[in-house]
């Protein structure tokens, strides 16, 4: 199955509303800091990303992709891998949630049914649960980045211009209706865009903090916000 997007439901989202792209980033440093397992801090990252997505929403922010888990992420301790896996099917399950606040769910990765795509089926299953439960909500795009890595994704892409479509690169993204980030964020004061959204963030804005991304609130989502805005002026 190829990733499933809706370029309708996303023509909904205003024209200048913001595309903001988060590198959710230090979860595990936090834990550390507080004596606490690295899995508490994964756990405390899904709940801050759950904040974002509400505080985002309230703004001018039309889409929202976060780097959930990438392709690189495979090699880390089985036991914080399964953990983490959990918090997605707990993200993609906040439906409710996701409803009242309009957000349409999103997702971009190696599509499930292509040779190297390592996406659990139960979270496959919440995954398109989720899409479909929100498909008609016309606020935010909330895009989860899972099995994710953007040279995989251009060269993915380039193959299937060159043999299948006339369309160029961008045409075979894993989903073409996302438009240009206009702010890429990465917290807890790394400076690395760590193959996450090459394509897509040509000309983006970055937005570096020493914030812990389980730290990450509205004031820092507003200094994204105000970054990008000064790009575009």
């Amino acid at each position: 199955m190829g990733n499933m997007t809706s370029s309708a439901a996303a023509s909904r989202v205003g024209s200048g509303a913001l595309h903001i792209a988060c590198i959710m980033d230090g979860n595990g440093r936090w834990a550390k800091r507080r004596g606490l397992p690295r899995t508490a801090g994964h756990t405390a990252g899904e709940e801050a990303l759950a904040t974002v997505v509400r505080e985002a929403a309230q703004r001018d922010v039309g889409w929202l992709t976060v780097f959930g888990f990438s392709t690189e992420n495979w090699v880390r301790p089985p036991a914080e891998v399964r953990h983490i896996l959990g918090l997605h099917r707990k993200l993609f399950g906040r439906i409710e949630e996701l409803n009242a606040n309009n957000v349409r769910v999103n997702w971009i990765g190696r599509p499930f049914d292509e040779p190297g795509s390592r996406t659990p089926a139960n979270v496959q299953k919440a995954i398109r649960q989720a899409i479909e439960d929100t498909k008609h909500n016309t606020g935010m795009v909330l895009t989860v980045a899972f099995d994710y890595g953007s040279r995989a994704e251009i060269v993915r892409a380039a193959r299937h211009a060159a043999e299948f479509s006339p369309g160029g690169i961008a045409a075979n993204l894993y989903d073409a209706t996302l438009p240009p980030v206009d702010v890429l964020v990465r917290t807890s004061g790394e400076s690395r865009i760590s193959n996450f959204m090459l394509w897509q963030a040509a000309h983006a804005r970055v937005y570096f903090t020493d914030c812990s991304w389980p730290d990450f609130g509205g004031r820092q989502l507003d200094e994204a916000i105000a970054l990008a805005r000064t790009h575009r002026a």
